[in-house]
């Protein structure tokens, strides 16, 4: 399966259901009764045990017959609200195949609904699936990395306002090295609470040494809760250059109980002397052409663009809010042909400020796009009593960098093309759907 940090492994959180007994009838439709054994053992397995179970973050473990039973009629109403497993992508809209997808189909929540339905059977223990090993909280999603940068230790206290900043630490290379996976952690559970979102950067000595480290440097990558592991495709990678030093930008905030953030950030490398033929490039994009306004009692809608200068295969959307934050839709508008403007909708998602969810396209599915491409930015606030993060329905809203203030972008990852292989890869593609059709055509005919 594809690599994520273990905070973006689905079936976290089941927060605020009720402990429901399950009354036992028999299905009325003719069709036998699912079975936990049989039927909902395996779901558990692939889309929620890794959270839901001794000592991970969810609240329940979900790992026996025992201990899932009393959870049946709360599991039905979760997933079919499609709250659970933590995957907010829409499935009616845009590309449709990505990596990593651990939602559940509309079977498997029909299933669950049904064997709900019927009291939750338990069937016959010997058809449970071979227990899985999961990861444990502290270990690397991307595998053990290459080098691990810790950064210094910052004590936040139990309340106070949010806290900014840059903390350093070396990069330990001896020679230039191309990034293959990156992952930032925070280093304990209780760490994990207070790091609202993190950005690593490489940054020169000489930066450094004049007291400049903090206006830019060579970005890395982004935390935020819940965020995936960053695990490049085949062939692409970000260049780590020796001699320099790793600066974190932090945004921290109080939990009521003094804490020590603890960030550290794994890396793996390619083989030394490897220069991957593609720089994968990861940007925050498409901010709100106007400052963000979001009044009381209202759900407002913004817009964001950005235009791509050169062909771009696009890797991965994740949308950035906090906890205002209600939708979020990427549409690629393409250069105009004659007098038309062509556009689509690639990708629309819900979103939870717990889950910064990064959705990374299927190689076979990632947008190819010309050059003067634009990435428009559509997005809503939900600033209503509907909203249960909401924290005041009552008071307006705009930018701001605190939790409690709003932001409106959208991290876009993507490799640079040239123009003949932006040809080469679109008549490829062209060729593969061509094909998938006519397959397609022969199959019904035979049917």
């Amino acid at each position: 399966m594809v690599l994520r940090t273990r905070s973006a492994i689905v079936g976290a959180t089941l927060l605020g259901m009720l402990l429901v007994a399950v009354p036992a009838w028999s299905q009325s439709d003719g069709k036998p009764a699912p079975t936990y054994s049989a039927d909902i053992a395996p779901i558990l397995q692939r889309s929620c045990q890794s959270c839901h179970r001794a000592g991970e973050i969810a609240p329940m473990s979900l790992m026996t017959y025992k201990e899932v039973r009393p959870w049946a009629r709360a599991m039905k109403r979760q997933t079919a609200s499609r709250s659970m497993p933590p995957w907010h992508y829409d499935k009616t809209i845009g590309v449709q195949h990505l990596k990593d997808d651990p939602s559940l189909s509309d079977a498997e929540i029909d299933m669950i609904a049904r064997w709900a339905d019927a009291g939750a059977p338990e069937g016959n223990p010997a058809d449970v699936p071979k227990a899985r090993a999961f990861k444990n909280f502290n270990d690397w999603q991307i595998g053990e990395p290459d080098m691990v940068v810790k950064f210094p230790a910052y004590p936040v206290p139990a309340a106070g306002p949010d806290l900014y900043g840059d903390l350093l630490a070396e990069i330990p290379i001896e020679e230039d090295r191309y990034i293959q996976a990156i992952q930032t952690r925070s280093a304990t559970p209780e760490s994990h609470k207070v790091v609202h979102h993190a950005l690593s950067y490489a940054v020169s000595r000489d930066a450094v040494q004049k007291g400049m480290a903090g206006e830019g440097g060579a970005f890395l990558v982004e935390y935020a809760s819940g965020k995936n592991a960053e695990v490049y495709p085949e062939g692409t990678g970000v260049l780590l250059q020796k001699g320099q030093m790793a600066r974190l930008s932090y945004h921290l905030h109080s939990v009521g109980k003094e804490t020590r953030a603890e960030v550290e950030l794994g890396i793996k490398f390619y083989p030394k002397g490897f220069v991957p033929k593609h720089v994968r490039w990861s940007r925050q994009l498409a901010q709100p052409t106007s400052p963000l306004d979001i009044p009381a009692n209202t759900i407002a809608r913004s817009d964001g663009y950005t235009q791509l200068h050169k062909p771009a295969r696009i890797i991965a959307f994740q949308p950035h809010m906090h906890n205002l934050g209600k939708r979020q839709c990427l549409e690629l508008i393409y250069p105009s042909s004659g007098t038309r403007m062509n556009s689509e909708i690639v990708s629309c998602a819900n979103f939870n400020n717990n889950w910064h969810l990064t959705y990374n396209y299927a190689d076979d599915t990632q947008p190819l796009v010309p050059a003067g491409t634009v990435l428009h930015n559509i997005q809503w606030h939900d600033n209503t009593k509907d909203n249960p993060r909401a924290l005041d329905p009552k008071n307006w809203v705009g930018d701001g960098q605190r939790t409690i203030d709003e932001m409106g972008f959208f991290w876009v990852g993507w490799i640079e093309l040239t123009e003949e292989e932006y040809q080469q890869q679109l008549a490829e593609r062209r060729e593969r759907q061509k094909r998938a059709t006519s397959s397609d055509a022969v199959q019904q005919q035979q049917r």
